[in-house]
């Protein structure tokens, strides 16, 4: 099975095939790493385009990177650049109030939207670091390669995330 990167070199060269096997190996994670990014919305515009950019720019792919790496730089600034420019949100159930007195624990799915809303609560580079290190279980070298920062900056924005989620999960109690 050819890696990622002799994958990369032959989509430069213009073999389809090869688009197609990397588009297989990474659909999922692409898919979940956008999702969570914007919370689910514009996914599969986002996910287009930043194949159609892996297209365009595989003959400038570095020998010796990481596709991975490379793949995910490309997603996140793309996701980034939507986040800038997305249109207003609709109405969420996450953020509606519960009714008073209802002390009902919450639903896994009810759950998942809180910890998606807790997410999006997060400055933007917290956000990308938390995603990428406990979603997609990167370890910090690769998430700081990813970011574009050094992995002592990953890790202070990794710590100062939890302390905010952990401050928004308290102030909802």
């Amino acid at each position: 099975m050819a890696s990622d990167e002799e994958l990369i070199a032959a989509v430069a060269r213009g073999e389809a095939p090869a688009l197609s096997d990397l588009y297989r190996r990474y659909e999922r994670p692409l898919h979940r790493f956008l999702s969570r990014y914007t919370g689910g919305r514009d996914v599969e515009d986002l996910q287009q385009e930043t194949w159609l950019r892996v297209v365009r720019a595989a003959p400038r792919f570095t020998p010796g990177r990481r596709f991975s790496t490379w793949l995910f730089q490309i997603a996140l600034n793309l996701a980034r650049d939507w986040h800038a420019r997305r249109p207003p949100e609709p109405a969420d159930p996450a953020t509606a109030e519960r009714l008073p007195g209802s002390d009902a624990p919450f639903s896994a799915t009810e759950a998942r939207m809180d910890a998606r809303r807790l997410l999006a609560a997060l400055p933007e580079a917290q956000r990308s670091a938390v995603i990428l290190r406990y979603y997609h279980d990167l370890p910090e070298e690769e998430v700081a390669e990813i970011l574009g920062c050094p992995r002592g900056t990953v890790k202070s924005r990794l710590h100062h995330a939890m302390a905010r989620l952990l401050a928004l999960a308290r102030e909802e109690r």
